[in-house]
């Protein structure tokens, strides 16, 4: 099924989907041309929380933090049916992101943000978990110690290296049952000259399973291009969610890398508030000798508004080296508050 889906998308897939966007965006555009009232709507949203991590390798000890955050969302219907959506975020008392989101059951959905994300990095772990991803116990304090930079230790984890910024986010009708299709551009800059598309395909049409595969062309600085691809599967059944994903990244140009990473999860609903999980990931790094492994264990407990959720990690070969200093035990714990 992956293989059949990967045909698809690379031989008739983007042809297809550059068609479609085209029409559903210029639909979308003679929309909103033919408006006038307008009645609205405004909602308050956010939340705190506090948290602690540690792990064995870090030499600032435990680390704790705390954060908050406000969503201002208005949100109205104009005669001709499109839904006009904007929201501000407020992140730790900073203005953070700013969105407009235009919507119709039959025009799809057109989202314009200040940081939003690409239809790739969007999907680039699904896995299902109780808490965070297997890896996100590293710390910064881990990449001073050992001789990595900071940007190192971000990338000590999910494929990344996407693009985000002000971005066009365009979400298709559903033109095939269970079918969904979205499509992402960001600008060229000073740092990426040719822009960034992205496309990512999600299939739910058998009841309790997901399959999807996404793309991304990130045109870098000067001649380099970093190109990523994923493919993922979930199911459901019962109170179990397991899933499987598989990604690779390549970079061309004056710097070339080849990173490949499978990752794993699975979780258990004991009640509708207590859920465990299981998360792990192997990452191969290319010219490195040695494979990237993490796996954590996960529990989270919700009652009301409030989250508490724990996880244990333990990574070996972090960034791909063998020394001591990166084999890494470390653990997390938090209490989120909703409103």
């Amino acid at each position: 099924m992956f293989c059949l889906l990967l045909i698809i998308t690379k031989h008739k897939g983007v042809i297809n989907m550059n068609k479609l966007t085209k029409i559903g965006l210029t639909a979308l555009a003679g929309s909103l041309m033919a408006t006038s009232a307008f009645a609205a709507s405004m909602s308050v949203s956010g939340g705190a929380d506090i948290s602690m991590a540690a792990e064995s390798n870090a030499d600032k000890g435990n680390s704790f933090s705390s954060g908050d955050s406000l969503n201002f969302t208005g949100s109205g219907e104009l005669d001709n049916g499109l839904v006009i959506t904007t929201k501000v975020e407020i992140d730790g008392g900073t203005y953070d992101d700013r969105s407009v989101v235009i919507s119709s059951d039959e025009l799809g959905t057109l989202t314009f943000a200040q940081s939003g994300s690409t239809a790739m990095s969007a999907v680039d772990d699904v896995m299902p978990t109780a808490y965070d991803s297997s890896w996100d116990v590293l710390a910064v304090g881990h990449a001073a110690t050992s001789g990595k930079t900071t940007g190192q230790a971000t990338k000590d984890g999910a494929i990344g290296g996407f693009v985000t910024g002000n971005s066009f986010y365009y979400t298709m009708p559903e033109m095939v049952e269970g079918l969904g299709i979205d499509v992402s551009y960001v600008p060229s800059g000073s740092a990426r000259p040719d822009g960034t598309v992205s496309y990512a395909l999600a299939y739910t049409g058998v009841e309790g399973l997901t399959i999807g595969y996404a793309t991304d062309d990130n045109g870098l600085s000067g001649t380099s291009k970093l190109e990523t691809e994923t493919m993922y599967a979930k199911y459901a059944f019962g109170s179990f969610t397991i899933g499987v994903q598989e990604s690779e990244q390549e970079q061309s140009g004056a710097t070339t890398s080849d990173d490949d990473m499978s990752i794993h999860g699975i979780t258990y609903q004991v009640s509708d508030d207590l859920s465990i999980g299981y998360h792990a990931s192997s990452r191969d790094l290319g010219d490195k000798d040695f494979d990237e492994e993490s796996k954590s264990l996960q529990i989270a407990y919700t009652q009301g508004g409030m989250t508490v959720k724990a996880q244990s990690v333990s990574m070996d070969n972090v960034g791909g080296s063998s020394s001591a200093r990166d084999d890494i035990d470390g653990y997390k714990v938090s209490v989120s508050f909703a409103f």
